[in-house]
């Protein structure tokens, strides 16, 4: 059940699910080079995909080409149902990263794409430690986020949250019994859906 700050974030976004969805729900609003990072860190993957804050679904169902299986979970409820319109052979479901409804070990990655970015910083590592609980032995995770001084707030347009660096955040994996794979940073061009310097990397367990 989500409740507390995870659901005022999704009460945050239920408010703008509309508006999110059509500014950036499709993988043909998505820049293509996420899409060739995704895509690379999936087909590299083996076993079952969470994304964990899938939104209204796009980048669950990229996960699911080719046969994959691959599932989708998110704090709001208007994404979900957005999600499984959309997408109605993927199984979606509301959720909280500190409780996923998966059984130990039963993926073999997770998907966190922008989607740790209002996790208030003491609070990530029970997360990674759940996410880690849900993995399978060398089971492997890719986090998308804001590259900049680790743990700085901002103003989102949705609900507070936070910049964070590879290493910052390879630290608290590092806790979790992760290690750190690759990373990269890149800023942004015009065009592109926010203004704020990209990151991403792979960690495995």
């Amino acid at each position: 059940m989500v409740q507390g700050a995870d659901a005022v974030i999704g009460s945050a976004y239920d408010a703008r699910a509309a508006e999110y969805v059509e500014l950036a729900g499709s993988i043909e609003q998505m820049d293509a080079r996420d899409a060739a990072v995704i895509g690379a860190w999936r087909d590299a993957t083996p076993g079952r995909l969470l994304d964990a804050g899938c939104g209204p679904g796009h980048w669950t169902e990229f996960l699911g080409r080719g046969g994959r299986e691959a599932r989708g979970v998110d704090l709001s409820a208007e994404f979900i149902t957005t999600a499984k319109s959309r997408h109605p052979g993927i199984a979606f479901q509301v959720g909280t990263f500190r409780d996923l409804p998966l059984e130990e070990g039963a993926v073999g990655g997770i998907l966190a794409w922008y989607s740790l970015i209002h996790t208030p910083p003491v609070e990530l590592p029970e997360i990674f430690v759940e996410f880690g609980r849900v993995l399978a032995p060398g089971g492997s995770i890719l986090i998308g986020f804001f590259d900049g001084e680790p743990r700085e707030p901002f103003a989102h347009a949705v609900a507070p949250a936070f910049f964070w660096s590879a290493d910052a955040l390879a630290e608290l994996l590092a806790d979790a019994g992760f290690d750190l794979v690759s990373s990269e940073t890149r800023g942004r061009e015009e065009g592109e859906i926010s203004a704020r310097p990209h990151g991403s990397l792979v960690a495995v367990r």
